[in-house]
């Protein structure tokens, strides 16, 4: 077994299969993954609170960033006004 298989296992996806729904669901199992590194350093005293506030909140921007640069929750065939394009 691989070591960063070990580390951070990855789930198998099965929601609707777009290259951006799969590059978000593996950004969004990194983030899990770590948050809970970071929750685990934080509960056992080798990471103060503020510091481990601040790297969830640094990755929870990163996965919001690539949200909206993947844009998932859009309709592809809606305009920037909302309407539908044809």
């Amino acid at each position: 077994m691989n070591k960063d298989d070990f580390l951070y296992p990855r789930g198998r996806y099965y929601g609707q299969v777009k290259p951006e729904n799969l590059v978000f669901n593996a950004n969004l199992q990194e983030f899990a993954q770590r948050v809970s590194y970071i929750c685990n350093l934080e509960t056992n005293g080798k990471l103060p609170p503020g510091e481990a506030y601040e790297q969830i909140r640094d990755l929870w921007q990163q996965l919001k960033r690539s949200k909206i640069e993947l844009r998932i929750g859009e309709d592809p065939f809606k305009d920037d006004q909302g309407e539908v394009e044809g």
